[in-house]
């Protein structure tokens, strides 16, 4: 399309310069064939190409660079020392990659604390890029993955609406707990064949229950946090609760009969 809005133009004003002369017909003939073996060469040669791409592509361009330049939201975890100053650095870290933290949630573990950031960054940054910044302002064991506003719920509310789904219906605890964790539910046979380090990255969670035996979740490239392991917890006694409580209404009843 470049190549015809450049050169039909150029050729119709040449051919009507030329055949409104006095020229004789074999000069008329190369007048022309070299003309359109200049245009052709100029068109074909890459800088006009990249000139006439930007002109001819310009909306689309416009559009791409603002989907570059949006902003995406990404889902960090690192562990930092547990020490005076470390939030600091690491939140001046985010300022120069121009990263917004949306929200951060601080778990204990062994050896540091566990921090989970939600950050709204340019949508040209890359995984890289914020690893190697995390990295270098203390992070160790960094992970990062791309996410969506769903993130940003919070999570002690989502846990209570859960909880009270659980409560109308004890029976739905292994999909409110898959749900909770957007984890996989593997029962005990899938379990045993997981790999060894599923058990020891953290991404294989069991949850006991003492009515039909452990649950068990796993949730690849993504460990469970102690916080998340404790709300799944709480779900199964509360189910356990609920389901006591239900039978023993129920054997009162039965008995009045």
């Amino acid at each position: 399309m470049a190549n015809v809005l450049t050169i039909l133009p150029i050729e119709i004003l040449v051919h009507a310069l030329v055949v409104g002369t006095s020229m004789p017909y074999l000069a008329k003939v190369l007048t022309l064939a070299v003309t359109a073996t200049a245009v052709v060469i100029w068109v074909a040669e890459p800088s006009a190409r990249r000139l006439l791409r930007r002109w001819l592509h310009a909306p689309a361009l416009r559009s791409r660079r603002r989907v570059h330049a949006s902003a995406a939201l990404w889902r960090v975890r690192t562990v930092l020392p547990d020490g005076t100053g470390t939030l600091e650095r690491i939140t001046h870290g985010f300022t120069r990659l121009d990263a917004n933290i949306l929200s951060i949630h601080v778990h204990r573990v062994t050896g540091g604390v566990l921090d989970e950031f939600i950050l709204s960054a340019p949508g040209s940054l890359t995984d890289d890029e914020l690893v190697t910044e995390v990295e270098a302002c203390g992070g160790r064991d960094t992970r990062v993955w791309p996410t969506s506003p769903v993130a940003l719920t919070d999570g002690q509310s989502r846990a209570l609406t859960l909880a009270t789904r659980l409560a109308h219906d004890p029976g739905e605890l292994v999909a409110t707990v898959a749900e909770l964790l957007s984890a996989e539910h593997l029962d005990e046979g899938a379990e045993r064949m997981l790999a060894p380090s599923s058990r020891h990255d953290g991404t294989l969670i069991k949850i006991p229950t003492s009515w039909h035996g452990p649950l068990y979740f796993v949730r690849p490239g993504d460990p469970f946090t102690p916080a998340e392991a404790g709300r799944a917890h709480r779900l199964a006694e509360l189910a356990e609760v609920v389901t006591l409580g239900q039978a023993a209404s129920a054997g009162t009843v039965t008995k009045s009969g």
